[in-house]
Formats: C-alpha cells, structure tokens, sequence
C-alpha cells in the first residue's frame, strides 16, 4: 500500500489529508506528518496503515483536549469526564453513528497534557479559589465543596484555601450587599447564609454591622 496523495486541508492549514492507493484514508497535523516520516510513494503495510490512523484520532482528540484545557485551569477529573464523553458513539446530522475513541487513546491523551503542563490540580484550585464568585463572594466552605465535587483533593484545597487573602468576613459582607433586600425575614436570610457555608455567629455579626443604626 503506497502514500498517493498529500494534500493541505482547506479549512486547516495545519493540517493535511492522507490518501493511499488513490483514495483518503486519514489527517494528520503538519507536525505529526513529519515527526511519523509519512512522504509521497512511500509503501505500508495494512496493519502499519490502521496505526497510522490511530495517530490520525490521537492528533484530533489532542487537538480539542489541548483547547478545552486552555479555555480556563481544569481539575483532572474534568478533563476525565471530558474524555469519557469522546469514548460514546454519537449521532451525527446525517443520521449515522460517529465511533467513539478507544478508551487506551484518551489515556494517551490525558498523559500527554498532564506531561505537557496543561493539566494540574494544584494550578486548578488556585485558580478556582481567586476567581471563583469573585465579585459575589463565597464562603471558604462552599470553595472547598466545589473543589472537592471537582475531584481536587481536599490537602491541596486546605493548601490554597489557608494561603488565599480571601475571607469568609468580606465575602460575607460581599452576599449580604447584594442580597439583603430579597429578604424581609431576617431569619429566612440567616437560614440563606448558612446554607452558602458561613457560621451562625460570622452571620449575625456581619448582619449587626450591616443593619443601619436606629
């Protein structure tokens, strides 16, 4: 089986389409195209083509895994269910069955980022912890359980939450400015605070200083 055609995709330059005997077999990414030695005429066997285009869906699950990751600090157990859901065969608009990956490839693909950098959970709960309900406020409980709920373990989310400037009185004070006139029940708001992870008595201190002087 010989390499007929090499040809740049329209609407990627950055990546090409690979046919043999005359017709496509797969794509590939200009860096993966030389970094596999792939050149016009060169011969493979049938097996050396299936591989082949098992480093075709590597290179585009990379691809999308390396986005995601970048669109903002993930936690490892969002991108495993990212992941997950590449595995699932998915309906496409002409009414086929588009495969899902091997499980073996994601695994391939998470190794590479977490080599790379790209995924860290300890960058993620940094991130998370500074940015998260910044001008809303949130209680250091309530980080804590998002954190855990996203697979962070809970001595790298005690590691940021002790080191972070934030704190549960200014971000009590942050909820209360911006929610005190939904409530008219002072205890029905008690009630409201508490369940955003902040103490009874963080709560009515904070509700004494805040209540205009008579």
């Amino acid at each position: 089986m010989k390499i007929s055609a090499i040809t740049i995709q329209a609407r990627d330059k950055n990546r090409v389409n690979v046919s043999v005997d005359g017709k496509y077999r797969f794509s590939l990414d200009v860096f993966q195209l030389s970094d596999l030695g792939i050149k016009m005429g060169k011969e493979y066997t049938e097996a050396e083509i299936v591989a082949l285009e098992e480093e075709s869906q590597f290179g585009k699950l990379y691809t999308r895994s390396l986005e995601y990751c970048l669109m903002r600090p993930h936690s490892q157990k969002e991108l495993r269910d990212y992941l997950y859901r590449k595995t699932r065969d998915t309906p496409t608009k002409t009414g086929g069955i588009r495969k899902g990956v091997s499980i073996q490839l994601t695994e391939r693909v998470f190794d590479r980022l977490e080599l790379k950098g790209y995924i860290s959970d300890e960058k993620f709960a940094s991130f998370w912890i500074e940015n998260r309900n910044l001008r809303k406020g949130s209680s250091k409980r309530k980080l804590s359980a998002e954190l855990s709920a996203k697979g962070v373990d809970r001595q790298i989310s005690d590691k940021y939450l002790l080191e972070t400037e934030r704190d549960d009185t200014t971000e009590l004070q942050k909820i209360i400015a911006k929610k005190r006139l939904r409530y008219t029940d002072n205890q029905k708001f008690m009630s409201y605070l508490a369940r955003q992870g902040f103490s009874y008595d963080d709560i009515k201190s904070a509700l004494n200083n805040s209540d205009p002087e008579d």
